[in-house]
């Protein structure tokens, strides 16, 4: 089965990514504060000039990363043009379809880019220098066919947390939550205090299935080896470890700010960078952002806390690979581009200078960033998987992020039970996902 192997390996480079880059030692779009000016060719005679799409649409650090390039390689210049978050998949995949497509595109891990390889859109990669000897097999297959052919660089793995003012924690005699009750106290006595305990708002919808239910679903369900029953028809999305996650959402519910549904991404970041609230459950991408926006207080990250007497885990994800346009062009300057960026060298750059935003070279240089360091601490001693609906579950109609989602929203808004959220789940994926269909039987 396909999706088994590539869940096997994700797990094993979890472990080895963060083995080494702690030793040594990612819906979204980021404000920045200093954009920087995009490369211009010595010799525009001899200039090609390669596009690369992309689902972030914050560029200076981007363009910062883009300009190493450039030093080394200065008649190649490569122009990051992104779209929204919330729209990249389907302008990808109109743009592939028109011809329209840059050179260079992000691709998400797993069935999302398969479909469009196995559609002839992009190129198989198995011939660029550097991708077998400085990637592990199990990071490649996020992004390989069947056969194990790869159609894409792994570029950044991103993690999830929860973000918490430190000196109002300090204030407040409150120490870090080691299990959800203990949260859930902390959430009460902040709230007694008059701080909103969460500054997460639900406008943006997509919030509600990455940032919430994706962040604390695998300490709820078992980790990756929960999951994995749920592929193998061995438990049902509807047995009692969903609908403590489910539970888990509506056991926030009071503690999110009033209106939360009125409230958009960039509302609910400045909740917290505001002092207003005293944590946000969201992932490393957004470090940029509130190190640009220097709060006047302390701050750090820790994991989404287990239930009492269950193992905790942390959703460390293998985000984004860079695929090659079959219709590029430019294949030779994009294949030089895909090289540079399978040297160990390039992992230390992108770490630290795209904090938040993780390499999974097999010997990435140590990183610098504070906090970046302290989101790769909270996988010592826990568990770490793949966001839950990445490997397989997006694959049919009614995806299981789509069901998630909105279940998340209804139990959020008391619309739904947890029960009847789960019902909903393990339903509408009977309806096309084999698995879930045989596992009561």
């Amino acid at each position: 089965m396909r999706g088994r192997d590539a869940g096997l390996s994700v797990v094993c480079i979890v472990s080895l990514t963060l083995a080494v880059t702690v030793s040594g030692c990612s819906p979204s779009s980021t404000p920045e504060a200093t954009p920087t000016i995009t490369p211009v060719p010595t010799d525009p005679a001899r200039e090609v000039v390669l596009t690369l799409g992309g689902w972030r649409t914050a560029t200076g650090r981007m363009n910062q990363l883009l300009n190493e390039f450039h030093e080394t390689h200065p008649h190649i210049v490569v122009r990051f043009d992104p779209s929204e978050s919330a729209e990249y998949d389907s302008v990808l995949k109109a743009q592939l379809e028109t011809g329209s497509a840059p050179d260079l595109v992000y691709l998400r891990s797993f069935s999302t880019s398969r479909d469009l390889f196995e559609q002839g859109y992009l190129v198989p990669l198995g011939h660029i220098p550097g991708l077998r000897e400085h990637f592990d097999t199990a990071v490649i297959s996020a992004w390989a066919a069947d056969g194990n052919v790869p159609y894409a660089v792994p570029f950044t793995a991103t993690s999830h947390g929860i973000y918490y003012n430190q000196d109002l924690f300090r204030e407040l005699s409150l120490e870090i939550p080691e299990t959800w009750e203990d949260l859930l106290a902390t959430a009460e006595t902040l709230q007694e205090a008059g701080t909103i305990p969460f500054a997460n708002g639900t406008k943006a919808e997509w919030t509600a299935a990455e940032t919430i239910f994706m962040n604390l679903a695998p300490s709820f369900i078992g980790g990756r080896e929960g999951r994995m029953a749920y592929l193998n028809g061995d438990r049902c999305f509807d047995d009692p470890a969903m609908v403590s996650a489910f539970q888990a959402v509506e056991d926030l519910a009071p503690f999110f700010p009033e209106n939360h549904d009125l409230l958009g991404y960039i509302d609910s970041l400045q909740l917290f960078v505001q002092g207003k609230a005293a944590m946000w459950m969201s992932g490393s991408w957004d470090i940029p952002y509130f190190e640009e926006a220097e709060p006047d207080f302390a701050w750090s990250v820790f994991a989404v806390p287990p239930p009492s007497g269950q193992p905790g885990c942390v959703t460390f994800h293998l985000d984004v690979g860079i695929g090659l346009n079959a219709a590029s062009t430019h294949k030779d300057q994009a294949e030089a581009f895909l090289t540079w960026m399978t040297r160990p060298e390039f992992g230390g750059l992108l770490g630290n200078e795209m904090p938040g935003f993780f390499p999974m070279h097999r010997n990435p240089p140590p990183l610098e960033n504070e906090h970046a360091n302290a989101f790769l601490t909270l996988n010592q001693g826990r568990g770490t998987d793949i966001r839950f609906v990445w490997e397989e579950l997006r694959e049919g109609t009614p995806s299981a992020y789509a069901l998630i989602q909105l279940g998340t929203l209804d139990v959020l808004r008391g619309e739904r039970t947890p029960e009847e959220a789960a019902g909903a789940l393990q339903a509408g994926l009977a309806t096309w996902f084999e698995p879930a269909q045989r596992c009561d039987e």
